[in-house]
């Protein structure tokens, strides 16, 4: 079975292959000391609930954007599955990367785009809803064109709690009316409508650069909640990165073979 690891700021989400189904997948809180050690012990609780053990993982594959966190990923694949875990970068991803600075681009966001292509489908637009919402172009030439980093909808709502007093930590919802009556209303209102509003421009814009639509692909937690709103959204996956963490797997796996 293939383990692949996707590390991200808020969460690491691990998630098991077995051949090419995706089986299971946890996710933790993403907390750069945590150790080899506690990672095993959390997740052997899982696979033991599933009645699966660590000696089924042969391989491992991983996407992390936090660096700190890579030592102690590296030290629980070898200790737990005696294997030595790929490390998502750009010289691992067969992906044409049309930047200055190819070693920039963060291992999410290269995964996405794995995934896009090998799905064909692009011209695409990749919008993650993360700590980050991000946007990423891969254009009619199957070339990663770059793309748009914005703060996450979650990192909004909790910035306007934390930098004004009388502002309460609320929920992140659709309102009916864009006008909010009170205060919590009012907020959730700001962050939802505010957030549409700045993809359907970004989208726009972004259009209009390529000269062309692309396909719009939603992923991330609350990517459901946008695309019911913004037609632009052709279609919400919420597998995304983790089916690119299995191609890339499988690419390098080839090449190693060649």
């Amino acid at each position: 079975m293939l383990l692949a690891i996707d590390a991200g700021n808020t969460n690491v989400v691990f998630a098991v292959y077995d051949g090419t189904a995706l089986h299971h997948a946890w996710r933790c809180r993403t907390e750069s000391g945590r150790t080899a050690d506690e990672y095993a012990a959390w997740l052997y609780q899982l696979f033991c609930k599933e009645n699966m053990g660590f000696a089924q993982v042969t391989d491992v594959v991983v996407a992390s954007v936090v660096p700190h966190a890579n030592m102690h990923l590296r030290h629980f694949c070898v200790s737990s599955f005696d294997c030595e875990p790929l490390f998502v970068g750009a010289e691992t991803v067969n992906v044409r990367i049309g930047l200055d600075k190819p070693s920039e681009i963060g291992a999410d966001r290269l995964v996405n785009a794995c995934a896009v292509l090998h799905d064909g489908l692009a011209p695409a637009v990749v919008i993650d809803f993360g700590t980050a919402t991000t946007f990423d172009v891969i254009d009619a030439d199957d070339i990663y064109r770059g793309g748009v980093i914005a703060p996450g909808v979650h990192l909004s709502m909790e910035a306007l709690h934390r930098a004004a007093a009388k502002l309460p930590k609320v929920d992140i919802a659709k309102t009916v009316h864009v006008i909010g009556t009170d205060t919590v209303s009012a907020m959730q209102s700001g962050v939802y409508w505010g957030y549409v509003a700045m993809i359907e421009g970004t989208l726009a814009r972004i259009t209009a650069e390529l000269g062309y639509k692309p396909c719009v692909i939603a992923t991330g937690g609350l990517a459901s909640l946008f695309a019911d709103t913004i037609p632009a959204i052709d279609k919400v996956d919420k597998d995304l990165t983790l089916r690119g963490l299995f191609h890339i797997y499988h690419s390098n796996q080839a090449k190693k073979a060649a």
